[in-house]
């Protein structure tokens, strides 16, 4: 039997542009001689849907979508997700359903058992979990049908078991041919290599072949990866869709000899990709999908002639072309010369259009108008933070003029310790870099390097699209005199890995401090980290990309007293 693997990019709420999207795939996949074809997780709507499943009429919408597509899909069965409707009376008011319909007809359904309720996911708000489960059958194939958390609870993988059953033990006593897993996982850098462990695990455990399929793209602050595949039951990769793009490929199925074949048309083998790969790749989608869904053309960026600003241009330009890319400089009376030469350098570089607004006038005004205030008091961080400001006024005055989104270009780790502007260096529609620290910003650029992009090779005055200089000179607000981010802050290499301790390993201090770092360094980190919650929930949010991202997978007070 020759299976298709639909790696898709649904819109959240778009359910007839899904379904139509559907319709293709289920065309090609005919074509292709495909018997079955599989869909992933909640496709018809597109995840995470979140409260829009409360919105009256939208499951019922979702329900009369995927029945008109039931009764149009002849000469080939489909796998589909889908939310439904709780009838029983008690419970979540929605099942995360997945049907098989073949000829015009459902053949059999499934619900989601395991319900992740941590992180970025609240889907126990809202669904009502199976209380059991039983393969499907179709022309005599009986296939096990999980719906993505329903196979991460392994109790020879996992050494912390989430839930108290595990649906693929039920389908086991009953045998099936094959396990299929439909999903919307959401990428971080480590997990396309933990689910392939995975999976290999499992496939080897059950002795029968896993098909794993993920959607793919750019969801607000979530990016799905894709990574569909295949997986023999000696734990081989028979196929493999790849990351960040849409795709489908072809496996065929054995189930009497109990093995896949690699499709010919989809001989696709896997191949791991670095981190910084991965990650670059996981924030061009974003922005791709994110400016496209918010009906943005082209985005405004502040270039400073610094490392973040230049590595937002460098993925902004790879996702939206460089003609929909503009760079403002905004110099001040502490900008360098050479911050400016590198902002311009860059520019040419990736083809970007500049404008120069120097704000020097407007900071005089402000100071001026402000006189009778700041004879009060004493001097504090005031000044700085207006320039920040009046740099983050006027990249809004151009949105707004121009209908440009602004992409903030602050990173984690300023996020983190509140090295950052309200209303200034803040502002923006999408924080593309706000999950990465700044070490990590600075091996993401070193790839941009490396690249061939939709910059013009040879207009290239550097060796590389981010000038070397960006790299080297010492990171700088330039706020002040002389000013250096070490001037307030630990190196940043101290920093990242105390920071990534807490927040990603959730580490205590004396862990922390047991890994070698000053004991006052890091009681200074953390009380900076808590303190700056209120700034992190007015700043825009941007693609989550690690294991614990700021936003809404990281649950903390404002105002609290647990500071160690």
């Amino acid at each position: 039997m020759k299976i298709g693997l639909a790696q898709i990019n649904p819109t959240i709420g778009d359910i007839e542009a899904n379904t139509q999207l559907m319709r293709v795939y289920v065309q090609n996949a005919k074509e292709r001689g495909c018997e079955l074809l599989v869909f992933p997780e909640l496709s018809i709507c597109g995840y995470p849907p979140m409260d829009l499943l409360y919105q009256k009429g939208f499951v019922q919408a979702c329900e009369h979508s995927l029945n008109n597509l039931v009764k149009e899909v002849h000469g080939i069965a489909v796998i589909c997700g889908c939310p439904t409707l709780n009838t029983e009376g008690i419970g979540r008011p929605f099942r995360n359903s997945a049907m098989l319909f073949h000829d015009g007809t459902v053949r059999g359904a499934v619900c989601k058992t395991l319900m992740p309720n941590y992180d970025v996911f609240d889907e126990a708000r809202y669904f009502e979990p199976a209380g059991s489960t039983a393969p499907l059958l179709f022309k005599g194939l009986r296939i096990g049908l999980t719906i993505c958390e329903d196979i991460w609870n392994d109790a020879d993988f996992f050494q912390h078991r989430m839930y108290g059953t595990d649906p693929l033990e039920q389908l086991a006593g009953a045998s099936p041919h094959i396990y299929i897993n439909i999903a919307a996982s959401p990428f971080d850098y480590t997990k396309p290599e933990f689910r392939i462990r995975l999976l290999n695990h499992l496939a080897r455990k059950y002795s029968r072949p896993f098909l794993y399929v993920n959607q793919v793209g750019g969801q607000d602050s979530l990016v799905f990866d894709g990574g569909s595949m295949a997986v023999s039951p000696d734990g081989g990769i028979s196929c493999h869709a790849g990351e960040f793009r849409e795709g489908l490929v072809c496996v065929e199925l054995n189930p009497n000899e109990n093995r896949l074949i690699p499709s010919p048309d989809s001989n696709i083998r896997y191949t791991p990709m670095h981190t910084d790969e991965a990650i670059f790749k996981a924030l061009v989608l974003s922005l791709q999908d994110y400016t496209a869904r918010c009906g943005f053309k082209r985005v405004v960026i502040g270039l400073s002639g610094g490392i973040d600003s230049a590595l937002t241009a460098a993925i902004a330009a790879h996702a939206l072309e460089p003609q929909n890319v503009l760079g403002v400089l905004m110099p001040s009376e502490f900008t360098s010369k050479e911050s400016i030469e590198d902002a311009l350098a860059l520019a040419d570089n990736l083809g970007i259009e500049t404008i120069t607004l120097p704000i020097e006038t407007v900071f005089s005004e402000y100071k001026k108008t402000l006189a009778p205030v700041f004879e009060r008091g004493q001097k504090g961080l005031e000044e700085e933070n207006l320039q920040a400001r009046i740099r983050g006024a006027l990249l809004m005055a151009i949105s707004n003029r121009l209908g440009h989104m602004v992409l903030a270009t602050g990173n984690k780790t300023e996020l983190a310790v509140g090295y950052c502007t309200l209303y200034g260096d803040l502002v923006g529609g999408y924080a593309l870099l706000s999950d990465l620290p700044k070490m990590r910003v600075y091996s993401v650029a070193r790839h941009v390097n490396t690249l061939e992009g939709p910059w013009e090779k040879g207009r290239l005055k550097n060796a590389h699209v981010i000038p070397e200089r960006i790299f080297t000179k010492a990171p700088t607000a330039e706020l002040r005199p002389n000013q250096t981010d070490q001037d307030d802050l630990p190196p940043y290499d101290v920093l990242d890995a105390i920071l990534e301790e807490y927040i990603e390993k959730q580490a205590s201090i004396e862990e922390i401090v047991a890994k070698g770092f000053d004991l006052t360094t890091v009681k200074r980190i953390i009380t900076m980290l808590h303190r700056s919650e209120y700034k992190r929930r007015q700043a825009p949010f941007g693609p989550k990309i690690s294991g614990k991202a700021f936003g809404y997978g990281r649950r903390f007070p404002v105002t609290h007293n647990y500071l160690y």
